[in-house]
């Protein structure tokens, strides 16, 4: 039976301390605090950005949200990323997506100032992180890293194998991986024998986007299973990109879902607020 990478246990250890080193900050007159840009009406990036304003609540990081009708302007938009972006009482920000159509939202990404690019989306972080350069990490990548450091699993020397080469996921966590000097394969939907070359991971992260997509024979005994994927069930509640009961019995640990990446990717953008606001003070 595989031991469960318990991603609500770890993300309940980082939010402590990220807590307690706000505190510390406040003591010192430095305050952190987390902006968001939600367009539109959509039932769950509305969900989404009330989970987070619920977090930083719970570790003392103030938050704004900035609410903007679906036929918001591109140049509106534009306008209150510069405004942010010279606000020296904001930590950080991100613009939650997807945006409605007809927004281009990399345009208003590469406009974030890096130093405040909490979600870690930017081209300017994503070049940083690619060549080794301090930056602020995207959350799920940085997330499946901690989850698996903090759990004592074992990252450098061992094969990685990524399912899923996404900007999001899949691309940021195989750098993220190199940097831990694990050995990295990415693959995707064009890959040929998939399933045999998933069997070669000693640790296999699944980020295909697609509902119960990896059974058993996609993996070997003993190896370490991250589920990044999340998909509502029929009749209700939650499954990964991973058959979880038929994974389970034949690998050494496993993330559930939920409860596995998801709190790790929420506990990592109060980490990134953190960081931010420690950089600015």
């Amino acid at each position: 039976m595989a031991k469960i990478l318990d991603g609500k246990a770890v993300a309940a250890e980082v939010r402590s301390e990220v807590a307690a080193e706000v505190a510390r900050l406040r003591g010192w007159g430095i305050l952190a605090r987390l902006d968001v840009v939600l367009v539109g009406d959509d039932p769950a990036s509305a969900t989404y950005v009330r989970m987070k304003q619920k977090d930083c609540a719970e570790v003392g990081i103030e938050s704004r949200v900035h609410r903007f009708e679906a036929h918001t302007s591109q140049e509106e938009l534009a306008d209150l990323v510069e405004r942010l972006n010279a606000d020296t009482a904001v930590s950080g920000f991100f613009i939650q997506l997807p945006l409605p159509e007809g927004l281009d939202p990399l345009a208003l990404l590469s406009e974030i100032d890096p130093a405040r690019d909490v979600d870690g989306l930017s081209p300017l972080s994503v070049g940083r992180l690619s060549i080794g350069l301090p930056s602020l990490l995207p959350c799920t990548p940085h997330g499946v890293i901690q989850l698996l450091r903090r759990s004592g699993v074992q990252i450098e020397g061992r094969e990685a194998v990524v399912i899923g080469r996404s900007n999001l996921v899949g691309k940021p966590l195989a750098q993220l991986l190199l940097r831990e000097n694990a050995t990295v394969t990415v693959c995707h939907s064009r890959t040929e024998n998939l399933p045999e070359v998933a069997r070669r991971a000693d640790l296999l992260i699944v980020a295909a986007g697609r509902r119960e997509f990896v059974g058993a024979e996609y993996v070997r005994e003993e190896a370490v299973v991250v589920d990044v994927g999340i998909h509502g069930r029929e009749g209700g509640g939650l499954v990964g990109d991973v058959r979880f009961d038929e994974v389970e019995p034949v690998v050494s640990h496993i993330t559930p879902v939920p409860g596995g990446v998801g709190p790790m990717t929420r506990a990592m953008l109060l980490y990134n607020t953190l960081q931010a606001a420690r950089a600015a003070g």
